[in-house]
């Protein structure tokens, strides 16, 4: 899509020797209208129509990702059933402040008071009961 004239006649230049290097862009750019798809069911045919393909082509990394895709396929499809309205970036910010957490806690003595600590940052978690109350 955004090649230009010079990059465009060499992909067809290249095209006509059916190397598997060529083929793997093909099958790349072809898995790219996945994420076009409105319904869950017709992105579903689209996804097992593409993996077989790319299991017929006998290149190693490109089953390994059909592989890959085929396993995680229920989860691939939540995104169309949600219609892209869930963002990952909730549980991005969640799981930075956890890591960041546990590096502070770094010199703790215990599992126990990294726990605590975890407890501590991620607020909205229930925390165990204690003497003392946090701020």
């Amino acid at each position: 899509e955004h090649l230009s004239d010079a990059q465009e006649s060499r992909l067809a230049e290249l095209l006509q020797y059916n190397l598997r290097s060529v083929r793997a862009y093909l099958l790349k750019e072809a898995f790219q209208f996945f994420w076009g798809y409105v319904s869950p069911y017709w992105a579903g045919q689209f996804l097992d129509r593409w993996c077989t393909k790319t299991m017929r082509s006998k290149i190693e990394p490109m089953k390994k990702v059909a592989r890959m895709l085929r396993g995680h396929r229920p989860l691939l499809l939540n995104w169309f059933r949600t219609r892209g309205q869930l963002s990952s970036g909730v549980v991005e910010g969640f799981n930075t402040k956890a890591k960041l957490t546990s590096r502070k806690s770094f010199g703790f003595r215990t599992y126990r008071g990294a726990e605590i600590a975890l407890y501590h940052a991620l607020a909205a978690l229930p925390e165990p009961e204690f003497t003392h109350r946090f701020c």
